[in-house]
C-alpha cells in the first residue's frame, strides 16, 4: 500500500519528441526508485516552452506505459501552473530579490567575469541599476520585454549537496534568469516550484542536469520551500551513442517506434534496459513490476551505459 504522506518520485518529460533509450532508461530509475521506497510515482509534462513544443507528449506517455511504467493520478501539464510560478516570482520581487535584465546572450558572453566565476556565468550588468537606468534599457530594447533575474546572496557563490549516486556535488550560484524576455518562467523556477506542490521528494534525472541543482536548491531555499535532506535528488549517468557523444537520432534506432520497425518490442527493451542497470541477465524477459525487488539504488552504475544498434 501506498502512502502518500510518504511523498512522490516523478518523471517530467519535455514534448519536444520522442523519447529515446537514455529518456526511457532515467524514467525507469525514476519509477523503480519510488515504487521501491513506497511512493506515489508522478508524471508532469514540462511543455512551457512553446517552441520545443512538438506535440509528443501522448505518444510519450504511451512509450513508458509500453515498458510497464504507470503513474498516480493525471499528469500535470506545466502550462496549467501559470499562477503558482507568477506567485512565487511576486514572493521573490517582494523581498528585493528580482531585477530587470535587458542582456542578450552575447552581451553575457562578452562581459568580463567576476574572478573564478564559470565561463557564461551572469557578470551582474543589470544587478544594480537605479530605476532611471532600468527605464532607458527598457526603452532601448523596445517592444522587446526585459528578462527577470534573481539577485542571488552576495556571500553565496556556490552550493553542495549530496547526490545519491554522485555522492557530493557543489555548483556555481550566479543571478539566475526567473522569467524570460519573451515570458516564459525560467525552468529552474518553475521545476522548483512544480515539485514542491506535487509534494516530490525524490527527483531523478539525468546527470548532465546536476550543475544546475544547485540554483534550484538556493531557490528552495529563498522561497521557503523543502530543500535537501528533505528531498532527495539521485544524477545518473546518461546513455551515449557509439561515437561517445550523447544519444541522438543519428544514432538509428533509439526510440520504441524505431526499434519496433526493426523487430525489437518494447518487452525487449525494457529487458535491455534492465539488463544496463544490472538487475537483469542478458536476454533476460522480465517486467517492471519484477525488478522493483531487485532495485539497489547503492548498485546503480555510475559511468555511462553505451547503447551499440545491433
Amino acid at each position: 500500500m501506498v502512502n502518500e504522506q510518504q511523498g512522490a518520485g516523478r518523471y517530467a518529460p519535455s514534448p519536444s519528441g520522442e523519447l529515446h533509450l537514455g529518456n526511457l532508461r532515467t524514467a525507469l530509475v525514476a519509477w523503480l526508485l519510488a515504487r521501491s521506497t513506497g511512493r506515489r510515482f508522478l508524471m508532469r509534462i514540462e511543455d512551457l516552452d512553446r517552441a520545443r513544443d512538438a506535440g509528443t507528449a501522448a505518444a510519450q506517455l504511451a512509450d513508458l506505459r509500453a515498458i510497464g511504467i504507470d503513474w498516480d493520478g493525471e499528469p500535470v501539464l506545466q502550462t496549467e501552473r501559470g499562477a503558482a510560478h507568477d506567485a512565487a516570482i511576486a514572493r521573490l520581487d517582494a523581498a528585493g530579490l528580482v531585477y530587470e535584465c535587458t542582456c542578450t546572450r552575447r552581451d553575457i558572453l562578452a562581459a568580463p567575469t567576476a574572478p573564478h566565476a564559470p565561463p557564461g556565468a551572469y557578470p551582474g550588468t543589470c544587478r544594480d541599476r537605479t530605476p532611471a537606468e532600468r527605464a532607458a534599457a527598457r526603452g532601448e530594447i523596445a517592444p522587446r520585454q526585459p528578462a527577470l533575474r534573481l539577485r542571488a546572496p552576495a556571500a553565496m557563490s556556490s552550493l553542495s549537496f549530496d547526490d545519491l549516486v554522485l555522492g557530493q556535488v557543489t555548483g556555481d550560484i550566479d543571478d539566475l534568469v526567473l522569467r524570460r524576455g519573451d515570458g516564459t518562467v525560467a525552468y529552474n523556477l518553475a521545476v522548483v516550484v512544480d515539485d514542491d506542490a506535487m509534494g516530490v521528494d525524490q527527483i531523478v534525472r539525468g546527470d548532465d542536469l546536476a550543475p544546475s541543482t544547485p540554483r534550484q536548491i538556493l531557490l528552495q531555499q529563498l522561497l521557503g520551500l523543502r530543500t535537501p535532506p528533505d528531498v532527495a535528488y539521485a544524477h545518473v549517468p546518461l546513455v551515449l551513442g557509439p561515437t561517445g557523444a550523447r544519444l541522438a537520432k543519428r544514432d538509428g534506432a533509439v526510440t520504441l517506434r524505431q526499434l519496433a520497425e526493426s523487430g525489437t518490442d518494447a518487452a525487449a527493451v525494457l529487458s535491455t534496459l534492465a539488463e544496463s542497470l544490472g538487475i537483469a541477465s542478458r536476454g533476460e524477459r522480465v517486467t517492471a513490476e519484477q525488478l522493483i525487488a531487485r532495485f539497489d539504488p547503492t548498485e546503480l552504475p555510475r559511468e555511462p551505459w553505451v547503447w551499440l544498434a545491433e
